[in-house]
């Protein structure tokens, strides 16, 4: 895979150079207006709030299903992994297909299947239907991690990207505080269906909101220059030296542009049909970035964070703190999740801390950029997580002081937020490559290692001790992702060197349509 192309962020003549040039079209994405597109990132962002906060939020719930349907809590925890690994699964089958069909169909499509799982789930009565309405609104929902980056990719310049990316990374975050609505509708006297009720009511409320609002953005760009090419040609001298006479506008052979369409028609969620775009190599081609190292240190950063909080903070507080000594009420069982949220909330303040420390090594480096200087951002938290994860497990395993908890979710929190936005921005900063096949096997791999961390959890630590597997097991695996950083710093731009001559290089080549911007 070939490293990415240099943009220039100004032009020889003093004014910024947008990059995509944009069509005279305004059907072109790039043409829209400001209001529109915000509007669309709207649309996206609170999609990846609703889903990821669904996806979690019945974590809560671990002790009430484990005495409902009459099953062992470790049993129960499966309704959360479950639809934790469709929600990663789904985007192998849906990501494809938005670049076969379009990206307004899918996403419409899938809300209608997010929307169908949620009500399922308000009206199951047993554990299988409960779990098979869970994997169904996880898969419908899957595809919320890599659309929105899609869109922002199709409707805004590259040098507006960042921003946007950075306020959905944001919802993404918080939506980790599903747990704590959670519980909270129980102390309205309601059961657990409560949750997906309201749930459900926010994915219509969205589903309509997106279908008068997000429109088709997959376009065909042409530079506009080149209708004119044969009208400069016309322009050049008897000596074939090229003259910088007016384009006269009203020529034959200017291209003509087509009217904006109407709102009716901007409606419209079918008649595309790419034939350049094959679904299933797409799919194969995704497993390929598992060989990538950058792609893969995204993958294992994801999974085990993902796996950390979402999974591990989730099913333990809940049990822990509702039984001695603690003896909280389940309605506050979810109130970890505040401290996931300000955990967070401290650390988007240095979100920009990475763009600054690569354009201070870049100037230093005589304007000569490298994927590797945005690193070190992350060395004042490498190590800050795993201290954070020890004073959670021994917490648990010596009944501490509730605000020891609290303390430890916060700073693992607040040194995953780091490696969630700069390892993905290494990653893309890297190669160029189709940002969907990429995001395909991020969102897979991810998952799976989450799910895999989740899975017989809870039997793991009460057959071993939340000593043993939290501030031991878990702390040593996080810890060995974090070093890597180190790997990485000093080894980085060889192992791109390298990989830039493997087989895997001339497979993607061919294959990238778009270049990927964090």
């Amino acid at each position: 895979m070939p490293k990415r192309e240099i943009f220039r962020e100004q032009s020889i003549f003093g004014p910024p150079a947008l990059y995509p040039v944009p069509a005279e079209d305004p059907n072109d994405p790039l043409q829209w207006s400001t209001r529109r597109k915000t509007l669309i990132l709207v649309v996206c962002s609170l999609y990846s709030f609703l889903s990821n906060s669904a996806l979690l939020g019945p974590s809560v719930y671990i002790g009430i299903y484990a005495e409902e349907f009459n099953i062992s809590p470790t049993t129960a925890s499966n309704i959360v992994s479950y639809a934790n690994l469709a929600f990663g699964f789904g985007s192998l089958v849906l990501v494809p297909l938005y670049h076969k069909i379009g990206r307004r169909p899918v996403m419409l499509g899938s809300l209608l299947l997010y929307c169908g799982g949620l009500i399922g789930c308000s009206q199951a009565t047993s554990y299988g239907s409960l779990m098979a309405a869970r994997v169904i609104h996880g898969f419908g929902s899957s595809v919320c991690e890599a659309l929105p980056v899609q869109l922002v990719n199709d409707i805004f310049f590259l040098h507006e990207r960042g921003k946007r990316l950075g306020y959905y990374t944001v919802c993404l975050c918080f939506g980790s505080t599903g747990p704590l609505y959670a519980g909270y509708m129980l102390s309205g006297g309601h059961d657990w269906r409560l949750f997906f009720y309201v749930e459900f009511a926010f994915a219509v409320a969205l589903f309509i909101l997106a279908f008068f609002v997000v429109e088709e953005t997959a376009y065909h760009r042409k530079p506009p220059t080149e209708g004119r090419q044969s009208q400069e040609n016309l322009q050049r001298g008897s000596d074939g030296e090229k003259t910088f006479d007016a384009v006269v506008e009203d020529s034959p052979l200017a291209p003509e542009i087509p009217p904006r369409k109407t709102f009716l028609q901007t409606l419209k969620f079918w008649g595309i049909w790419e034939k350049d775009s094959d679904y299933f190599l797409m799919m194969a081609r995704s497993f390929t970035y598992f060989l990538v190292p950058h792609v893969f240190w995204v993958v294992t950063t994801y999974g085990i964070y993902i796996g950390l909080g979402a999974l591990t903070f989730n099913y333990i507080f809940p049990l822990k703190i509702t039984a001695p000594p603690y003896n909280w009420s389940q309605t506050n069982s979810g109130l970890i999740a505040v401290a996931s949220f300000l955990g967070y909330l401290l650390a988007i303040p240095f979100t920009p801390s990475s763009d600054l420390l690569a354009a201070r090594l870049t100037r230093k480096n005589n304007g000569i950029r490298e994927s590797e200087m945005r690193l070190g951002a992350m060395l004042p938290v490498m190590l800050l997580a795993p201290m954070g994860l020890i004073l959670f497990g021994m917490a648990a395993q010596h009944d501490l002081h509730w605000i020891a908890y609290f303390f430890g979710v916060g700073i693992t929190q607040f040194s995953s937020y780091f490696y969630f936005t700069f390892t993905l921005a290494y990653a893309v900063d890297s190669y160029t490559a189709n940002i969907s096949e990429m995001l395909i096997a991020m969102n897979l791999g991810k998952q799976a290692i989450s799910f895999g961390m989740g899975l017989d959890l809870l039997t793991w630590v009460l057959d071993h001790g939340y000593a043993v597997m939290i501030a031991g097991v878990f702390v040593s695996i996080l810890t060995a992702n974090n070093l890597a950083l180190i790997l990485f710093m000093l080894r980085g731009k060889r192992i791109r060197a390298y990989m830039a001559k493997t087989w895997l290089a001339r497979v993607h080549r061919e294959s990238v349509k778009e270049i990927a911007t964090h």
